[in-house]
């Protein structure tokens, strides 16, 4: 049988983009090589205009809604802003990801979890993914495995300019005030090179964690117990500690060629800032899904028209992202006294419901903010720049 899109990994991304080919009459097949339900270390924030982005409801596995967003620099005094609307749903991987591949199974896909893709190829208008011992045939290729996966080393996709790592753990209510934290996410800024500390609520639980650029790995394991100290508990109180690496794509990196792409994590596709993947995941699958029903209507030859609409739709959110995590790392008080005004604030809420496509688009007093943080930007040397010339 030659299936019409083979997608290698049912994670976010895979799954989400599985269930809209599927839903429009494509013969998909969908590879993981976990067995579902599994867990994956992942703060599991979903927020606004990633909830928008989904073509199925993910209210069964929600377990918080966050509208308050508590920020501090550097342990220093913390200040709360929200204008008390929702800003993101928590969940968690284990429930979420196997919500979304069962979506993707009624609407048709056929899910071989438990088989690992071990290579694939890709020419002369097919591709094929050996996977479990078997070589299997597809008129299309979506890469969804993730920063290591096979597809995107295979066809030399993907391409990180640079990776973050990330360290954490749950502890359970009963170990922590859990009206302290209801309703809110809480960023600790400026506790490492490149990254932040967090606390998310959830079901049963909270979820510790703290990231930063590569080079801070050694120093995780310090930094995640001085943010337990500073709110009360010990290291040894959380469990399933975990580290993970964040992939964060180059603008030249290559997402697409012939008939095979990569979306989400196996693309790199991470917000620089936040670490946050799942409004990339779901956006680049949307936009995968267009290219490969292209390709299997005859609109198009190949799918490589997604890499200018993927990198043209977050371009801007990518050139303010990078800004901001350059500025605060190397100006933190400037920007963070800025980033933390009422104005700049109401901005970024805006991008992160999904009412502005990125701060670029703010008007009104949220300008002369926006505009100082673009200086200290620059003067950091912003990376982002290049996505926007791209």
């Amino acid at each position: 049988m030659t299936y019409d899109a083979i997608v290698v990994g049912a994670g976010p991304a895979g799954s989400t983009c599985a269930y809209r080919l599927a839903r429009g009459g494509a013969s998909v097949l969908l590879l993981d090589r976990a067995t579902f339900p599994r867990d994956k270390p992942c703060g599991g924030g979903v927020t606004v205009r990633a909830l928008d982005e989904l073509p199925v409801s993910i209210a069964p596995v929600v377990e918080e809604v966050v509208t308050v967003a508590e920020l501090r620099l550097r342990y220093g005094r913390p200040v709360e802003r929200g204008s008390g609307k929702p800003l993101a749903a928590m969940t968690q991987r284990r429930r979420l990801d196997a919500h979304l591949v069962a979506a993707a199974v009624q609407a048709g896909a056929e899910l071989r979890d438990g088989t690992k893709a071990q290579h694939v190829e890709a020419e002369d208008g097919r591709v094929v993914v050996t996977a479990g011992g078997e070589r299997l045939d597809g008129r299309t290729l979506v890469g969804a495995d993730g920063v290591n996966g096979v597809v995107a080393r295979s066809l030399g996709l993907g391409g990180n300019q640079a990776v973050g790592v990330a360290l954490e753990g749950n502890i359970s209510w009963d170990k922590l005030e859990r009206e302290r934290y209801s309703g809110r996410l809480v960023m600790e800024l400026g506790v490492l090179d490149g990254g932040y500390g967090w606390v998310f609520p959830k079901g049963d639980h909270a979820n510790f964690g703290i990231g930063g650029w590569e080079r801070e790995g050694p120093r995780l394991r310090e930094g995640l117990a001085r943010l337990c100290t500073e709110h009360g508990i010990a290291l040894a109180d959380l469990e399933i500690l975990r580290g993970f690496r964040l992939p964060l794509r180059s603008p030249r990196a290559s997402l697409a060629r012939g008939r095979a792409l990569v979306v989400g994590d196996a693309g790199g596709l991470i917000d620089p800032l936040s670490g946050d993947g799942m409004y990339e995941a779901f956006l680049s699958s949307r936009l995968a899904a267009d290219a490969v029903s292209d390709v299997l209507e005859g609109r198009a030859q190949t799918v490589e028209p997604y890499a200018p609409r993927l990198t043209w739709a977050l371009a801007g959110h990518l050139w303010a992202s990078w800004g901001l995590k350059v500025a605060l790392d190397r100006f933190p008080r400037a920007a963070f006294a800025l980033a933390k005004t009422p104005p700049v604030w109401g901005a970024i809420e805006k991008v992160v419901r999904g009412e502005l496509k990125d701060v670029s688009a703010a008007r009104g007093l949220a300008r002369p903010g926006l505009k100082a943080l673009n200086v200290l930007a620059r003067a950091a040397g912003n990376p982002g720049q290049a996505f926007r010339e791209a």
